[in-house]
């Protein structure tokens, strides 16, 4: 039973750790990287659709992405929908066959911005992460009369140590994107 709540609670702090990443990607560093259209959705028919499922997008030099859409009738919705994005800065050009993303350089004012925003994003993941302890140490309090309150104290250390473990995942991840983003 304790084995089972502490299994279940590394591997939903693990996924809380992996958003924290996806989400800390989307944000734009000085070049130019397909994951930052990641969570872009378009409106393909009346229908919110993800980026990456209608185009392919291709990094060719350090601030251009090339869009190149499945369907090409899609153009013009795939280049509403980058030029709708907050954040980006981006203004894409659309040639009739592929939509051309070129991102401004970024400015020192801005790229402090950016900081704050993965700071936010970084505590964000930290309280999922901490939700899901307390909701593990629920569960374990509710073994309590069937394990015994010993075992209960000793999952309990355990499960201490798996939050640190990931709340220093989340840390090292926000410090590695932090860098990122202040270098020139």
């Amino acid at each position: 039973m304790i084995a089972e709540v502490l299994s279940d609670v590394t591997t939903r702090m693990g996924k809380a750790v992996e958003v924290a990443k996806e989400d800390f990607a989307t944000v734009r560093t000085g070049r130019a990287n397909p994951q930052m259209f990641q969570k872009i959705l378009v409106n393909y028919y009346g229908t919110p659709t993800p980026l990456d499922q209608l185009a392919s997008l291709n990094n060719t030099e350090a601030r251009t992405i090339i869009v190149s859409p499945y369907d090409k009738t899609a153009l013009k919705d795939i280049e509403q929908a980058i030029r709708d994005v907050p954040n980006l800065g981006a203004n894409p050009t659309n040639d009739g066959t592929i939509v051309r993303v070129t991102l401004p350089e970024l400015t020192q004012e801005r790229r402090k911005e950016y900081v704050k925003i993965v700071r936010t994003k970084g505590e964000d993941a930290k309280v999922a992460v901490r939700n899901i302890r307390r909701k593990g140490k629920d569960d374990l309090d509710a073994l309590k009369s069937e394990v015994g309150d010993d075992d209960v104290a000793r999952a309990e250390k355990e499960l201490e140590q798996v939050t640190k473990t990931h709340i220093d995942a989340i840390d090292e991840a926000l410090k590695r994107k932090e860098t990122e983003l202040l270098e020139i």
